[in-house]
């Protein structure tokens, strides 16, 4: 049996550290469904950025407050205006549609969810939203128009800008679908928005879905940064952190506020200090007030010690009556 136990544990040991333990939640059909239907309709280019930018929830929460501090910029104004933040080029992208960006960071359990479904079933991602533009197109509901091109490329439905002026519209999930068909599932409801027009620049959308291999496709580098990160590349689309450290679900029953011990609290998230008991503070309290007070100049030692020795004998017969009188009580 010792023999069979070695092996058992060196094969654990072989088995490399991300195939261990790692257990990636497989969305459904109808949780797809609902985390895609807010943003589906948008053009192919915001698409693409809105499903990047989803697996760096933290930075699209960044980007957001810093959106909020700077409501004059929006287009590539904005976009020129974050070059210097350390966020995904997708990130930076979103500044330029500010109302989109916020109903993002508004949400974010969908857009955590929608990160992890992006990373985890890109292809059924990319199925889905084919499937959520042919029902709006069925209602009636998503068509060419002045500002947007609708057009089939094979049996893909294509979505884009026809100049340089984009619109990212508000729509309603209960609506440009027809009656929603999931009971269990449903869309996330967001604050509607007039649309704006945004002027971007040349390139400025520099990835699309590749509707064919289902995935999205890093068509050239971004135009809207300097420094080039290593992970877009004009290619298929990969994330920053895939190839060094694979998401890791932890189930809501196991989840721990992060604690240091000697360090300030970073967060609202963090444990409080526990507080002492009312009769410990008091006590605590009570020394301190009966502590006496030395005086730190040596010259005047011999005063000062005359002083204490007389107000300590008064403060001793009040403090017996007091004490007497406390007990009764």
């Amino acid at each position: 049996m010792k023999w069979l136990f070695a092996a058992l544990a060196a094969l654990l040991v072989s088995v490399p550290a991300h195939a261990q333990g790692v257990q990636n939640r497989i969305y459904s059909q109808g949780e797809l469904d609902a985390l895609l239907a807010p943003v589906a309709l948008q053009p192919d280019g915001v698409l693409s950025q809105v499903l990047m930018a989803a697996t760096y929830p933290d930075e699209v929460a960044a980007a957001a407050q810093w959106s909020r501090a700077n409501p004059q910029l929006r287009g590539d104004q904005a976009v020129r205006a974050v070059e210097p933040e350390p966020w995904d080029p997708s990130v930076k992208a979103l500044v330029a549609f500010p109302d989109l960006l916020a109903r993002m960071e508004e949400s974010p359990q969908w857009l955590r969810e929608l990160g992890e479904a992006f990373l985890q079933q890109q292809a059924q991602v990319m199925d889905t939203v084919q499937s959520l533009r042919r029902r709006a197109q069925a209602t009636g509901q998503l068509s060419s128009n002045e500002q947007t091109s609708v057009y089939a490329q094979g049996e893909a439905i294509v979505v884009e800008p026809r100049t340089q002026i984009v619109y990212v519209r508000y729509y309603d999930p209960y609506v440009v679908y027809g009656p929603w068909w999931w009971p269990h599932y449903r869309p996330v409801f967001w604050r509607p928005w007039a649309p704006r027009p945004v002027f971007v620049a040349t390139g400025f959308f520099y990835s699309k879905p590749d509707w064919s291999h289902r995935h999205v496709q890093v068509v050239h580098r971004p135009v809207h940064v300097r420094t080039y990160p290593q992970h877009v590349a004009p290619g298929k689309w990969q994330h920053s952190q895939l190839s060094t450290r694979p998401y890791q679900r932890v189930p809501e029953s196991q989840r721990r506020p992060i604690v240091q011990q000697h360090m300030p609290a970073a967060s609202g998230f963090s444990r409080p200090q526990q507080q002492q008991p009312r009769t410990q503070m008091r006590r605590q309290e009570d020394r301190r007030e009966q502590r006496p007070q030395f005086d730190q100049n040596p010259r005047r030692g011999g005063e000062h010690r005359g002083q204490f020795q007389q107000r300590g004998n008064q403060g001793g017969n009040q403090g017996g009556h007091q004490g007497r009188g406390g007990g009764r009580g």
